[in-house]
């Protein structure tokens, strides 16, 4: 039961982590209707600035406290961020106002590419790191109950919290605030959000500016585990399942699949992998969607679009 219980858990501070990642995903398609290949950069760009500006602070100014380092440059990469999605608006967005899917679509694709190329001219390409003070050292749990106890990950643990906490508040600020109603309202329809009085080229930098929000913790959190380097944008990729499992307009769809696929995976390393030679938490999510969206193409959550001709 006891390394049941250790797999169980780590599989659900994993899928909190996707959870987060997917998340930024869900923003971009409620406000703007296309699905944002440009959230790995996003991560990827964050992080570098992150990384990089910590390293660079005390340097240029002289000190060596290392909070103050990581809260300017957590600070100044965020800025960063609200720039790039303001440029976002102005030179892509507003210029593709009710356009095909498909052609957002790309434009997002352009997006990626443009960041993935800028953030490593500017910050360089090699492994940096992010020490934002999280607990490395492991723990034991329920050492009375279970013999040996659970062996769990500060680090995993703290950064899932951090996570939880954010898909939470971001969740409030959907369904409780006037702004995630406006965003509710355009990913509807952008003509009749408009005729409201919506404006679009402010929500628009409202939203990106929250996935680039998202997109920085995320950065931070996984840059904090595995390095900042050039793979890091692949992170998006294991998210891809579950934003497609949860629904691609449900935020809580996003925690869900994130938390189904994040245990999924765990699970079937440790307990089938031995049978079938491993590898098996690469491919589980997307083998999982395929047989989900066989039976509800919209996920779990999404939403059923109905079409009258």
């Amino acid at each position: 039961m006891g390394p049941f219980l250790e797999t169980l858990l780590g599989g659900l501070m994993t899928g909190m982590l996707y959870s987060l990642v997917a998340l930024g995903f869900v923003l971009i398609y409620k406000a703007s209707g296309v699905f944002n290949f440009a959230q790995g950069a996003m991560v990827l760009s964050a992080a570098l600035a992150m990384a990089r500006f910590s390293e660079w602070f005390p340097l240029w100014f002289g000190f060596e406290n290392k909070l103050l380092a990581n809260v300017l440059a957590f600070a100044v990469a965020m800025m960063m961020m609200v720039v790039a999605a303001w440029m976002i608006e102005r030179l892509v967005l507003s210029k593709m106002v009710n356009q095909e899917g498909i052609t957002l679509l790309m434009a997002t694709l352009g997006i990626a590419y443009f960041m993935d190329g800028s953030g490593q001219t500017l910050f360089g390409s090699d492994i940096y790191k992010i020490d934002v003070g999280l607990p490395k050292d492991p723990m034991f749990l329920f050492e009375s109950t279970f013999q040996g106890g659970i062996l769990v990950n500060k680090e995993d643990l703290y950064a899932a919290a951090i996570a939880a906490a954010l898909v939470a508040l971001l969740s409030l600020f959907f369904q409780k605030t006037a702004t995630g109603r406006a965003l509710r309202a355009v990913a509807d329809d952008h003509q009749a959000a408009q005729s409201i009085g919506i404006p679009l080229n402010r929500i628009w930098v409202i939203v990106w500016s929250v996935a680039g929000f998202v997109a920085l913790v995320a950065g931070v959190i996984w840059g904090s585990k595995l390095g900042v380097q050039f793979s890091l944008s692949l992170v998006a990729l294991k998210a891809l399942p579950v934003v497609i499992l949860g629904g691609l307009t449900s935020v809580p769809g996003a925690i869900v699949g994130g938390l189904i696929i994040g245990v999924g995976e765990k699970l079937s390393e440790v307990f089938i992998g031995p049978y079938l030679g491993g590898g098996i938490e690469i491919w589980f999510g997307y083998v999982l969607v395929l047989f989900v969206l066989l039976v509800r193409p919209q996920g779990l959550f999404g939403e059923k679009i109905i079409d009258r001709v």
